[in-house]
């Protein structure tokens, strides 16, 4: 009997957890996905729609640090958000649009003196499901 209730808990734990596996960043769109996340990058400056300097460190001196963001095969008119987190703590979320049939987007935030720490940026589709989390440091 004991065993048979690990084994139930076990699998309630796997279910739960497993939907987080499926990723809108992986294999072709389908019916049920509204696009497909091409890549996803922290970085210094945004140019011409490009992410440059991309790292997962960045100096406080950098100023401002931005969270791009690229899809393919998007179905139809939508939105993404970027919720950035510093220490677990939500501080901000930006919600983007996102257009057939390919696009590009980011959000940036200012750095400040008290923002040194570990940080992450969960990207969100429409239907409230976590597509990718990027985690970094800001550093002295």
């Amino acid at each position: 009997m004991r065993n048979r209730r690990t084994i139930c808990v076990a699998i309630l734990v796997w279910l739960w957890v497993a939907p987080i596996g499926h990723a809108a960043d992986s294999g072709p769109a389908s019916p049920e996905k509204l696009f497909r996340l091409t890549r996803a990058v922290m970085c210094e400056t945004i140019e011409g729609y490009e992410p440059n300097f991309e790292a997962v460190a960045f100096s406080i001196n950098a100023g401002r640090i931005s969270c791009y963001t690229a899809f393919e095969e998007v179905m139809a008119t939508t939105f993404v958000s970027h919720k950035w987190y510093r220490h677990d703590e939500l501080v901000s979320a930006k919600r983007l649009t996102i257009k057939s049939p390919k696009w590009a987007t980011y959000s940036s935030i200012q750095l400040r003196e008290a923002d040194k720490g570990p940080w992450r940026v969960e990207i969100w589709d429409a239907r409230n499901r976590i597509i990718k989390v990027l985690r970094f440091s800001v550093t002295d």
